[in-house]
């Protein structure tokens, strides 16, 4: 009987991470944004203690999402109308949620920056002197080509919705320029990208795309502008 319940206990506690999962997106997000993170702890071989840290901040994120998750349906359980005190909880949980995301980027900044600034400060230096119209070029390029797509699959209209995000794609283009122009910190390079997430997630947020649109916009941005960079070499 002892065994039962506690295989049950088990149960309850999966299935209440497979709803989560299931129901909210924020949570779908930081699961897929910890397995990237995993695997690239992995290839870039971490040292124990950093990935004891890493493991660390996932998981409070992972904790904070679930509980702040936890305290919307206990409020939406207890009260069907609108009262201020309700919406004050379910700020306090999604200002936890946040604290524990920004606690995450953090570790993850100190951890990978040793690791990664090497490799990516000598790529840079490499190209520094690329030509400011080629710059204009790349990014123009970018978005026409995500325009292109929308066209020819019918999808949105060129500048909203539709799969892919042209704003995803011109924001995450131009990041990539400037870790492939600045020489610099591996401090400016993280501010690129982030500002370009920053992009993303406003046009997900916005209900104008979908967080699937936008990442293949990311992706598209990233990939043409190297791709450019390699034609670029060649001739």
């Amino acid at each position: 009987m002892e065994r039962h319940r506690l295989i049950d206990s088990f149960n309850c506690a999966i299935e209440g991470i497979i709803y989560v999962l299931k129901t909210q997106r924020n949570m779908r997000i930081h699961f897929a944004a910890a397995a990237l993170v995993l695997v690239l702890a992995i290839i870039l071989d971490i040292s124990r203690v950093d990935f004891l840290f890493i493991c660390m901040a996932i998981f409070i994120m992972l904790f904070a999402e679930m509980m702040n998750t936890a305290a919307e349906l206990t409020i939406d359980l207890i009260r069907e109308t609108y009262h201020p005190l309700a919406r004050l909880v379910k700020d306090i949980g999604a200002g936890a949620a946040l604290l524990a995301a920004i606690n995450a980027a953090i570790i993850g900044y100190l951890v990978f920056a040793r690791t990664m600034e090497g490799p990516i400060m000598a790529a840079a230096d490499s190209v520094r002197r690329l030509p400011l119209h080629a710059v204009f070029l790349a990014i123009m390029f970018v978005m026409m080509s995500a325009v292109g797509v929308k066209i020819a699959f019918r999808s949105g209209t060129p500048l909203r919705g539709g799969m892919p995000s042209v704003h995803s794609a011109a924001a995450f283009a131009a990041a990539t320029v400037v870790m492939l122009l600045v020489p610099s910190s591996f401090l400016i390079l993280s501010l690129a990208y982030f500002l370009a997430a920053m992009v993303l997630q406003c046009r997900v947020a916005a209900g104008i795309h979908t967080i699937t649109e936008a990442v293949m916009g990311a992706l598209l941005g990233v990939l043409l502008t190297l791709l450019l960079y390699q034609l670029y070499l060649w001739f």
